[in-house]
């Protein structure tokens, strides 16, 4: 009967802490209290008024608090820890005072304005889970709140919560590395270092045109910049996958600084209407947000190629005027007169930075398009001859796509020997071929061409794994990473290369840590599941090595041992370390 008393109902509920609250104490116990009291009268308590929160209750370090609505919840989340980055910022890092939120949405218990039940349990645990000044969110409310706000959710798959019966899907909300930022309202991460030369990040140009068609101008506007300016030797510039993660965010440029590693940020829009064309863009200083350079261009569209190649040379003035005069800054190619193929190609390019199975499908039909209309275009040679070796790690048989491979690039090659994805296409093939080091040049050729072109540092990396130089392959790797952090080809190639490195050393746990985050950019990548079933093997751990073995025959069900050998590149230590470690995992033998 009393049962039938009990008051329910749905609400969004927020629990958050001081992160190492029991150190603060024990360091400044007096003035902790003070600050936490300070922050609860002028930062919090009105916070959450403000957003129609109603504070259930609170413990020494902790809160918690329902809304009836999920949207409000994160929104006050969201704004109370970009509320304490800027007040943290110049507080010693020990001294802070740093909260962590989790945020769900579930049927709760009312009694005597408290509340209970699993919906509180499952917010508490996802508090902690969350980072310092961070914030991580179930599932339901990420689903209600996508594309509401203008914050990124980083999907951390499914979690086992303590006392809860069955997992819960988790995502982090805030500028991380792997996802867009939203524009101040997130926790400070931890700053780059700035590299010891000049360095840059363009962001992509706004489309002021109201038609959605023309984003791939505003986009090719960009790729011709970071081109240009990457054939700069004394230039670190970052690369477009990355800095295309910002795309269609709010963005302060002192937060992209710091996440970039970057002493330079360069902004700016298109407005193209009929035949004329209105270009703005400035150069900033991430650090300080000091405008260094501004301009606005009006041009007729036949000119736009002029303009970008006047746009870069005006940068490069503008950071490094004794570069000006050492080198001008010119197109070392132009897209066809045909601007149809000139919009497939810049799409293709956007496609094949996502990295996925799907993606780069579309962006392997629109090389094919752009060839159509304009067969003399070496970049969509060179971009179909990567997007058919890409396609190659979806366990498509590489036997039938490296003759098709090879003669787009050597077509790419032909047409324009300084294009620097046309060598990393060919070091590809080579690569597949079994011929390492001539692979290994060909890579190098496209560092020469481009010395910020992440992609093939990557690859780099691996062809000097499956060589022996293990330290190299390390620093290309790591390189490649530092150049294009948010890429997700780049993290997949370098991830692998380092995962090898450790499967090669017996570090067993390390392979599988790098691989996983391996198969978490590519899930269906057949390389990826053979060496994490192999690591495992090799661990010991059969139970998880049978479950990627599971996996991997699913991906390739006529997958065995047999069948690595013949498509293995290495033929020494690392492919016995792999065929040791499948066999012990339990992958057939043919």
């Amino acid at each position: 009967m009393a049962e039938g008393r009990v008051e329910r109902r749905l609400t969004a509920i927020l629990a958050a802490d001081v992160a190492g609250y029991s150190r603060l104490i024990g360091v400044d116990e007096e003035g902790t209290l003070a600050a936490l009291r300070a922050l609860r009268r002028e930062l919090i308590d009105p916070g959450i008024a403000e957003h129609k929160g109603r504070i259930v209750k609170t413990t020494g370090d902790g809160l918690l608090v329902e809304f009836a609505s999920v949207v409000d919840a994160l929104r006050c989340a969201a704004a109370v820890q970009g509320a304490m980055a800027e007040r943290n910022g110049p507080t010693p890092a020990d001294r802070r005072i740093e909260f962590r939120i989790g945020i769900h949405q579930g049927d709760v218990v009312i009694e005597d304005d408290d509340i209970f039940g699993d919906g509180v349990n499952v917010a508490a645990r996802l508090e902690g889970l969350a980072e310092p000044g961070g914030i991580c969110v179930s599932a339901r409310v990420q689903e209600d709140a996508a594309g509401r706000l203008d914050l990124a959710f980083e999907d951390l798959g499914e979690q086992a919560l303590k006392n809860i019966a069955r997992p819960v899907r988790v995502y982090r909300v805030g500028p991380l590395p792997s996802r867009p930022h939203a524009g101040g309202t997130q926790a400070v991460q931890p700053a780059l270092p700035l590299p010891d030369k000049p360095s840059i990040a363009v962001l992509p140009f706004a489309n002021m045109s109201g038609d959605p068609e023309q984003e791939y101008f505003a986009d090719g506007m960009v790729e011709e910049i970071i081109t240009a300016l990457s054939k700069i030797r004394w230039f670190f510039v970052i690369a477009r996958n990355s800095t295309f993660t910002y795309k269609g965010h709010a963005v302060d440029v002192k937060q992209v600084g710091r996440e970039l590693g970057v002493r330079y940020v360069l902004e700016g829009s298109v407005r193209k209407s009929g035949n004329r064309i209105r270009l703005t863009a400035q150069l900033v200083e991430a650090a300080t947000g000091n405008h260094v350079w501004a301009e606005r261009y009006d041009r007729d569209l036949a000119d736009i190629f002029a303009v970008q190649d006047e746009i870069t040379e005006r940068v490069v003035a503008a950071i490094e005027p004794e570069l000006y005069a050492a080198e001008q800054v010119r197109s070392q190619s132009k897209p066809p007169d045909s601007l149809d193929a000139w919009e497939c190609v810049i799409r293709a390019l956007s496609l094949i930075g996502q990295g996925t199975r799907d993606e780069n499908t579309e962006a392997e039909a629109l090389c094919r398009r752009a060839i159509a209309i304009a067969p003399g275009y070496g970049r969509a040679h060179s971009l179909l001859a990567w997007a058919l070796l890409r396609r190659s790690d979806w366990s498509s048989d590489i036997k039938i796509i490296v003759p098709e491979a090879s003669a787009e690039a050597r077509i790419a090659l032909g047409l324009d020997e300084r294009d620097p994805w046309a060598h990393l296409a060919q070091g590809v093939v080579l690569f597949r071929m079994r011929q390492p080091g001539d692979a290994e040049r060909a890579f190098r050729r496209a560092i020469d061409l481009n010395p910020n072109f992440a992609l093939a540092h990557a690859r780099l990396a691996t062809s000097l794994t499956v060589q022996g130089s293990y330290q190299e392959a390390i620093d290309s790797a790591e390189h490649a990473l530092r150049l294009s952090p948010r890429d997700r080809p780049v993290g997949t190639y370098a991830s692998i290369a380092m995962a090898m490195v450790h499967l090669v050393a017996g570090r067993y746990p390390e392979c599988v840590t790098s691989v996983r985050n391996v198969i978490e950019k590519s899930p269906e990548w057949l390389q990826g599941h053979a060496v994490l079933t192999a690591a495992l093997g090799l661990a010991g751990d059969l139970t998880a090595a049978a479950e990627a073995r599971d996996t991997l025959l699913r991906l390739r069900p006529d997958y065995s041992l047999t069948w690595m050998l013949q498509n293995s590149v290495d033929t020494g230590r690392l492919t016995d370390r792999l065929r040791e470690g499948l066999r012990k995992a339990g992958v057939p033998e043919a």
